[in-house]
């Protein structure tokens, strides 16, 4: 897959993409039918934004992403995208008329022949462009478009911002549902304070920094290693939070891996959800602690083993 930055300097090679417009964020099922329909009309393109819309406009506000940039490039390339347009979302993009939009950059600067976006689709200076303005567009300037209607599953329509309900409750089997996998945090393991160790159970610490936050607490995980010589797949249990036995308040995810043994320190690692098992607790002491952890443990074996 062919990553681009920028609308401009595209090479022709590059252009004649029938081409999916969206955030994507999570790659949910509902943008993987977007995208399923824009393959129907490939080669296949994925427009995007960096940094999210919401967050250039709102920098100060909670984070609410479901991946970083990274992660949506690899879970796309995995669908066979072959021209990934990642365009800066600044205040030039921001500015644009719809008309604009239409022309120089799916035109004259990406050289699309198709487009295929959901229903809700807006786009232009300040959301003023509607997709009955894009189907005009289309037949004027020479490019197909595909409306694709929402797509519901039995949790409801799958959106991004449904799945992120669906992990403040505490409920990764519904947004599972409606992302069609797993919700993982993926990201570099880092050093911690190396107490989970001392407790007998050692950790691989991962910063949450600009995602939003599932439900803090204990979870059932898969655990993919990505990168060193332990890469593979791994079964565990994850604490998300801020460890309030021990005063911290930097929210991390600590995930414990059953049956490893070596160091994972700055390699690359894919959590999933896979459950919900308990909030986070406050003990009394570091015994109450392990021997709570000792059940977390046991509880997680049992239902990752029963995925099987």
């Amino acid at each position: 897959m062919q990553i681009y930055t920028h609308w401009t300097d595209i090479p022709e090679e590059a252009k004649g993409c029938a081409a999916a417009i969206g955030n994507f964020d999570g790659v949910h099922r509902g943008h993987r039918h977007v995208i399923d329909l824009a393959r129907a009309h490939g080669p296949l393109g994925i427009v995007t934004f960096e940094p999210h819309p919401r967050e250039f406009f709102a920098p100060g506000a909670p984070p609410f992403r479901l991946m970083n940039a990274d992660s949506k490039a690899s879970r796309l390339a995995k669908l066979g995208v072959e021209q990934l347009f990642q365009l800066p979302f600044n205040a030039e993009l921001a500015a644009m008329t719809p008309e604009a939009f239409a022309r120089e950059i799916i035109v004259e600067g990406l050289g699309l022949k198709h487009i295929v976006v959901g229903a809700d689709f807006c786009f232009g200076a300040k959301r003023a462009g509607k997709v009955a303005d894009l189907q005009r567009f289309g037949e004027e300037m020479g490019f197909g478009v595909t409306i694709a209607e929402l797509l519901e599953t039995d949790s409801g329509i799958s959106s991004s911002s449904a799945i992120r309900v669906a992990l403040s409750e505490g409920a990764p089997e519904k947004a599972a549902e409606m992302l069609g996998h797993w919700h993982r945090i993926e990201g570099k393991v880092g050093h911690g304070d190396k107490r989970g160790r001392e407790l007998g159970f050692p950790t691989a610490n991962m910063s949450i920094e600009g995602l939003h936050a599932p439900k803090f607490g204990v979870y059932a995980v898969l655990v993919d290693v990505l990168t060193g010589p332990h890469k593979g797949s791994y079964k565990g249990a994850a604490s998300l939070g801020v460890k309030p036995t021990f005063g911290a308040n930097m929210p991390c995810l600590e995930t414990f891996i059953f049956d490893f043994s070596g160091s994972l320190y700055d390699e690359h690692l894919s959590v999933a959800f896979v459950e919900y098992l308990r909030p986070e607790l406050v003990f009394t002491g570091l015994q109450p602690l392990i021997d709570q952890m000792d059940l977390d443990c046991a509880q997680a074996r049992a239902i990752l083993e029963a995925l099987e």
